[in-house]
């Protein structure tokens, strides 16, 4: 479905700009970034923003081993290419010399590293003073690319935490949708598991009638009720600046 039609739908079913709402964000950071600029696209996989960065100097940084099926479980891309990433290492131990970029790309990366804080840290000591890390992750997900797939989320509460002990100030920290639209997207789903973990074809024909108006309901919701973003949303964006 391409961007026209995503949006069109979206006037009715807001949760459908999930992916958009952030690659919009991304795109907007990027471009503000100065020319001549270096910036390291972390665990950047298929490089999908490395069109965003033709006025950077654009380094890619990934650990691999990912191929598109994983281990069957969850949700899987299916193809994944990584031939064109310059850096193959642990996210944890990446070989530049410290305080050597300015600027640090990480999106929806976290969930897939054994130990996220450990990697902010490694992300930290590439960053030049006043250098930049541009970060999103889900706040809550369900399981894919596994078994590279560790924690389901981060909150509010653990990006001030973990990025203020890495020398890291918050400039900016948006929501990526609310409570109901996190809710419609895994409504819209039922269909999908009952059909993917079982022989029940009927019953997922049956919840498609059902979840439709609930669904419909939810989005009127997402319109009208304002903050549930703090009790639930798909991701959080985060600027972060290097202090010391």
């Amino acid at each position: 479905m391409n961007r026209l039609l995503i949006n069109i739908a979206a006037s009715v079913f807001p949760f459908l700009k999930n992916d958009l709402r952030r690659e919009d964000w991304v795109a907007k950071m990027l471009a503000s970034i100065p020319k001549g600029e270096s910036l390291m696209d972390a665990v950047a996989g298929e490089c999908k923003y490395k069109k965003c960065c033709s006025h950077l100097k654009y380094i890619s940084q990934d650990f691999g081993k990912y191929n598109g099926s994983g281990d069957n479980l969850g949700l899987q891309t299916g193809a994944w290419n990584v031939s064109k990433i310059d850096i193959i290492s642990d996210i944890e131990k990446i070989p530049l010399p410290k305080g050597s970029l300015d600027n640090i790309l990480c999106t929806e990366v976290l969930e897939h590293i054994p130990h996220p804080d450990l990697a902010i840290k490694e992300l930290s000591r590439l960053l030049k003073k006043d250098g930049r890390l541009i970060l999103t992750a889900p706040f809550c997900s369900s399981t894919h690319m596994s078994p590279y797939f560790y924690c389901t989320g981060f909150s509010v509460n653990w990006y001030k935490e973990v990025l203020g002990k890495n020398g890291l100030k918050t400039v900016e920290m948006s929501a990526n949708g609310n409570f109901f639209d996190f809710v419609s997207q895994e409504l819209a789903r039922l269909p999908l598991i009952v059909k993917k973990y079982s022989s029940l074809g009927i019953l997922s024909l049956i919840l498609y009638v059902v979840l439709v108006p609930v669904i419909l309901l939810c989005s009127l919701c997402s319109y009208l009720i304002r903050a549930t973003e703090k009790q639930l949303c798909f991701g959080w964006h985060v600027l972060a600046e290097k202090e010391k």
